[in-house]
C-alpha cells in the first residue's frame, strides 16, 4: 500500500508530477492525488478526533481544502510536505468534536476507567459477534481515548511518530518546526501517554488495574461499546505496522516499545471513496477555472 511518509516514495515525485497534470486540465491526475492520500488522511482525523462519523466530515474538509488550494501549490517544498501541513493545520484548529470534551485530561480519564467495575466475561451465546473482536473494540476504544488526553498539537505528533513511525525530518517539515523540537515535543507526547499506560493497563503490566476482559461487560451494559455496532474492529485490511518503514529507532525501555507496539497494532482503515462524493465539486464551475478541465471521465 502506498506510504507517503516513505523515503522511497518521496524519491519519485509522483504526486509533484500528478500537480503538473492537474494544473494542465488532467482530472484523472486529480482523482489520483485523492485516492493515494485519502486513506492517510482519515486515518491520522481518526486518531485526532476519535469517532468515525467526524473522522469522515474531517477528512472531506481538509480534501477540500487540499483541491480548492492546489494552484497555489509551487513546488518549494514536496508536496507531500505541503498537503500535511495543511491537514495538521486543520485538525489543530478546527472546532472541538464532542469526543474531544470527553477526555480532557490524564486524571479525569483514570478515574472513567476506575468507575468501570469489574465483572464476569459476557456471555458469548448472547454476543452478535465473537467475544475477541469486543475485546479489540475495547483495547482500540481505550487506547484512541489515551491519545485524546494529550493537547492537539501533542496528539498530532505522537499520532505522527509513534503510530506511524515519522522521523524528525519528515515530522519537522509537517509540523513546521526544527528536527530537535519535534523530538522535543515527541518525547513529551510520549511521555504523558506511556506514564498513564504504566499506571493503568493491563496489557502493559498484568498487575494494573485495567483489564479489558473484566471491564468487557459493565462496558457493554454502559452502552461504551456496542457489539452490534462495532466502530473500530471493522473495515480494514492491514495492521499499522505492515505499512511503517521498519528503521524508525527503537526505544531502550522495554515497557515503552511495548506500550509504542499496542499502538502500532491498530488498524489501518479505508476512507470512504472521496473521489464519488466529491464528483459535483470536480464539475463546479469553481474548479473548472482554477484547473481548465477537460471533458474526461468524470462526466456524469
Amino acid at each position: 500500500m502506498y506510504n507517503p511518509f516513505s523515503e522511497s516514495e518521496s524519491k519519485n515525485f509522483t504526486d509533484e508530477k500528478l500537480v503538473i497534470l492537474v494544473l494542465k486540465g488532467n482530472r484523472e491526475a486529480l482523482e489520483e492525488i485523492i485516492q493515494r492520500h485519502q486513506n492517510w488522511i482519515f486515518n491520522i482525523t481518526l486518531r485526532m478526533v476519535m469517532d468515525p462519523q467526524d473522522a469522515e466530515d474531517v477528512t472531506q474538509e481538509v480534501l477540500i481544502k487540499i483541491i480548492t488550494k492546489l494552484s497555489t501549490f509551487k513546488g518549494r517544498s514536496k508536496f507531500r510536505t505541503w498537503v500535511y501541513r495543511i491537514v495538521a493545520n486543520h485538525v489543530i484548529n478546527m472546532k472541538k468534536k464532542a469526543t474531544e470534551k470527553k477526555y480532557v485530561s490524564y486524571s479525569v480519564y483514570g478515574e472513567m476507567i476506575d468507575k468501570v467495575p469489574d465483572r464476569d466475561l459476557p456471555d458469548q451465546k448472547a454476543l452478535p459477534v465473537d467475544l475477541a473482536l469486543v475485546l479489540e473494540e475495547i483495547k482500540m476504544d481505550c487506547l484512541l481515548g489515551m491519545i485524546l488526553c494529550l493537547s492537539r498539537e501533542q496528539r498530532l505528533v505522537f499520532i505522527l511518530g509513534e503510530i506511524f513511525g515519522i522521523g524528525d525530518s519528515i515530522g519537522g517539515e509537517i509540523m513546521n518546526v526544527s528536527k530537535d523540537n519535534y523530538r522535543q515535543r515527541l518525547s513529551r507526547a510520549r511521555k504523558k501517554v506511556f506514564s498513564f499506560m504504566k499506571q493503568k493497563c493491563g496489557l502493559v503490566n498484568q498487575n494494573n488495574t485495567c483489564h479489558c476482559l473484566q471491564k468487557s461487560s459493565a462496558l457493554i451494559e454502559e452502552k461504551v461499546v456496542d457489539p452490534n455496532k462495532l466502530r473500530f474492529t471493522s473495515n480494514y485490511k492491514t495492521e499499522i505496522n505492515s505499512l511503517i518503514e521498519k528503521k524508525y529507532s527503537h526505544l531502550k525501555n522495554f515497557i515503552d516499545e511495548k506500550c509504542r507496539q499496542l499502538f502500532r497494532e491498530h488498524p489501518f482503515y479505508d476512507s470512504p471513496d472521496y473521489v464519488e462524493s466529491f464528483r459535483e465539486l470536480l464539475n463546479s464551475n469553481e474548479l473548472q477555472e482554477i484547473f481548465n478541465f477537460q471533458d474526461s471521465i468524470f462526466e456524469s
